[in-house]
């Protein structure tokens, strides 16, 4: 019994060492500090910009798809971007971010829906964002820990994966894409300042997907 007993634990933690130390979470900003081209916040969040994305359920499986636009505006280290979502569903979503850059790489940002401050850092190509989100009552109304990272390609492409967990257990992931909209750049010339932009990524292209993923999660399972 002793035996049984002390395997059980062993195997446990295997598991648990394999689901933080060989995983999406293992990585660190430092991971990626000589990768280039190098990621700029304020260059690739900017401008009029094109995002679809895929999100997937506790299970593996897609439970939602999305395009979005979204407009950032820098002043300095300061910014906004404006998001505009519509799901495969026919559902809209909005939201605005203000992000700062700070020393070291820093970057922070505030949402409606967010506790607190998202936190995380520029790496070379990458950049990285932790933040807790609030999904909507009708989803829940729980708070995730997300994980959102950012890799920007040598064509000027952003490629973009996030997890979200509820008491350390994945229940959601997002893959998306996003590059400038040089269309709705072309019709708004005004909105275009950041026509010089090759790429941009959104942290709150995670968000959206959180609240899909959960309505999703919800629908299987109680968390």
């Amino acid at each position: 019994m002793e035996y049984l007993i002390a395997a059980l634990l062993f195997g446990g933690f295997l598991l648990a060492a394999k689901s933080f130390f060989f995983s999406f979470r293992a990585q660190s900003p430092d991971d990626y500090a000589e990768t280039g081209p190098a990621f700029s916040m304020n260059e690739h969040l900017n401008g009029e910009i094109r995002s679809e994305g895929v999100i997937y359920g506790p299970r593996g499986r897609m439970s939602s798809r999305f395009v979005a636009r979204m407009v950032g505006e820098w002043d300095g280290n300061s910014g906004t971007l404006t998001e505009d979502f519509t799901y495969s569903t026919g559902r809209r979503q909005q939201r605005k971010w203000h992000l700062t850059l700070g020393p070291g790489n820093k970057i922070t940002g505030t949402a409606n829906d967010i506790v607190g401050e998202a936190q995380g850092k520029v790496s070379g190509a990458t950049a990285m964002l932790r933040y807790r989100i609030v999904l909507p009552p009708e989803a829940g109304g729980h708070k995730l820990d997300t994980t959102d990272w950012m890799y920007l390609t040598a064509d000027g492409a952003i490629m973009n994966k996030s997890e979200m967990r509820l008491f350390g257990v994945k229940v959601a992931e997002l893959v998306a894409t996003l590059r400038p909209d040089w269309q709705a750049a072309e019709k708004d010339p005004i909105a275009s300042r950041g026509e010089e932009t090759k790429a941009v990524l959104s942290d709150s292209a995670l968000r959206p997907g959180v609240y899909e993923a959960g309505l999703a999660a919800g629908a299987r399972q109680t968390f």
